[in-house]
C-alpha cells in the first residue's frame, strides 16, 4: 500500500512515520519541484504521487484543502483521510467554522464527490500520532466515513499504527470529531494538560 500525503507539517511528518513503521508506503506530495526536492526521497509532485497511491492523506491546515485537493489530480475512486480540523480564530482565542449541522470533513466530500473521504488522525496531537505508544494506555482513534470499505481499510490503517481504531459510522459523525479535536486542544494548550495526551477507551471489567 501507498500512501500520498498531502502537507508536510508536524501531523504529515508523524504519521508518515508512523506508516513507515506500519509497513506501507508513503510519497509527499510536493506543491512544486522545489519542495519535491527538499521532502526527497519520499516525494513527487502532487498529482504523481496521488496517481501513484491507494490513499491520499490530507494533512494541510483547513484553509489550504480545498486547494490541495485540487492540486492533486484525479481523485475518483480514491481514499482521501480527512486529518484537518476547521479552526478559525476569534476574539477569544480558537473556534471551528463548521459544526452542528455540518462538518468540514462533509464540506470536502460535496466540493470533490468522486473521492471516498474517511475523517481520521484529526483527533490529537502530532506527538502522539508520531508515536502512540509512549502514552500509558492504547489511545482511540475513531473513524468515519459513508463508504464502507474506505472506512475499514482506514480502520485497519489506524490499528497498524498503534491506535485502537472504532468505527464511527458515517461521515456525519465528523460533526462530533472535530469538535472532539477542539475538545484536545483546548485541554492541551490552555488547560494545563499539555500536549503529552490522549482520549483512551476503558470498559467495564
Amino acid at each position: 500500500m501507498t500512501i500520498a500525503i498531502l502537507g508536510a507539517g508536524s501531523v504529515g511528518q508523524a504519521l508518515a512515520g508512523r506508516f513507515k513503521a506500519a509497513g506501507r508506503s508513503y510519497l509527499y506530495g510536493a506543491r512544486d519541484t522545489a519542495e519535491r526536492e527538499e521532502l526527497a526521497p519520499h516525494s513527487a509532485l502532487a498529482k504523481e504521487a496521488v496517481a501513484r497511491a491507494d490513499m491520499v492523506l490530507l494533512a494541510v491546515q483547513y484553509p489550504k484543502a480545498e486547494a490541495a485537493l485540487k492540486g492533486a489530480g484525479d481523485l475518483t475512486g480514491k481514499i482521501v483521510i480527512d486529518a484537518t480540523n476547521p479552526l478559525q480564530m476569534t476574539d477569544d482565542w480558537l473556534a471551528l467554522s463548521v459544526g452542528h449541522t455540518s462538518s468540514g470533513a462533509e464540506d470536502l466530500a460535496r466540493r470533490f464527490p468522486e473521492a471516498r473521504f474517511v475523517k481520521c488522525f484529526n483527533q490529537t496531537g502530532a506527538e502522539t500520532l508520531a508515536d502512540p505508544g509512549r502514552l500509558d494506555a492504547r489511545p482511540a482513534m475513531f473513524v468515519a466515513g459513508d463508504d464502507e470499505d474506505a472506512r475499514a481499510q482506514v480502520r485497519d490503517l489506524a490499528e497498524a499504527c498503534g491506535f485502537e481504531a472504532i468505527d464511527a459510522g458515517p461521515l456525519k459523525t465528523a460533526r462530533l470529531l472535530e469538535p472532539l479535536a477542539m475538545l484536545w486542544i483546548e485541554q492541551a494548550l490552555k488547560r494545563g494538560q499539555g500536549r503529552d495526551f490522549a482520549f483512551a477507551l476503558t470498559r467495564a471489567k
